[in-house]
């Protein structure tokens, strides 16, 4: 009794199987598909070329590991993020395709650039920083403003030019006195201040 209520038989293969080896069917009495997940993968892929569609090969992983449709690589569960509504609990994508996949969703939908676009312009740059010609460019600069994309900076080119608050002006005062010419102000009305030429 103990054994049929932790097995269940596939109704394809005709074997008793761990109810583990079942996939979720609410619609069922018992909660459970007629056929074991292999089963049921063979059905779907026979289904799938009777209609002429094309078939990917299933792969056959060890135990504690996934196939990553992307990269083509077998990898241990440790290198899958969680996902609780997919029928195993892990991801679609492995880590290192998911990082991949975010870099170029988060160009497209902040700068409007594909890595295509943005490699070249580090190419154009010399593969330096556009401002301190120094490090390597690795952040994407734009204007808060109108979104128009200037330039590819190091991390601290585009720090500093958030901390002027992309204030030209500020910019220049900040050159000004960097090259050792303190800036004195002169009060030419309430709040107006002139520049020292």
């Amino acid at each position: 009794m103990a054994m049929e209520e932790n097995a269940k038989r596939c109704s394809r293969c005709k074997e008793h199987r761990p109810r583990a080896a079942f996939a979720k069917n609410k619609s069922m009495r018992d909660g459970l598909q007629a056929y074991c997940r292999e089963c049921a993968a063979a059905y779907h892929q026979q289904r799938q070329l009777a209609k002429g569609l094309n078939v990917r090969p299933r792969v056959r992983v060890p135990e504690g590991h996934k196939h990553c449709r992307t990269c083509g690589e077998i990898k241990p569960y440790s290198e899958w993020t969680r996902n609780s509504s997919a029928s195993d609990g892990l991801a679609t994508l492995c880590r290192a395709c998911k990082a991949v996949k975010g870099r170029q969703h988060h160009l497209r939908r902040n700068y409007g650039l594909t890595e295509v676009e943005r490699d070249a312009m580090i190419v154009a740059q010399r593969g330096l920083c556009a401002i301190c010609l120094d490090a390597p460019p690795v952040h994407v600069d734009h204007c808060h403003k109108t979104g128009r994309v200037r330039g590819v900076l190091c991390f601290n080119c585009n720090s500093a030019i958030g901390k002027l608050r992309d204030d030209p002006d500020a910019a220049r005062r900040a050159a000004t006195y960097l090259e050792g010419n303190l800036w004195k102000p002169t009060l030419v009305a309430p709040g107006v201040y002139q520049l020292p030429s």
